[in-house]
């Protein structure tokens, strides 16, 4: 039995599953820190979410690339 070399439609639902679990790493400290902001009438949460969120996006994109790397040497 030959395997094809497009992905399966299962892999394909891993790939979406963890795109969007980084997209929502990076957006929802965000949010939060938006809400905290308008509830604590500052302006510095906001801006600290997104930062934060962006490096853990940032992380798991990283840790992702090179679990794919030693997977496929």
């Amino acid at each position: 039995m030959v395997r094809s070399q497009t992905p399966s439609i299962g892999e394909a639902f891993v790939w979406v599953g963890r795109i969007t679990a980084i997209g929502l790493t990076m957006v929802l400290p965000g949010i939060v820190g938006s809400w905290l902001d308008y509830r604590l009438n500052t302006a510095v949460c906001e801006p600290v979410g997104f930062i934060l969120g962006f490096l853990a996006g940032l992380a798991s994109l990283i840790r992702l690339a090179a679990t794919r790397q030693q997977k496929n040497p």
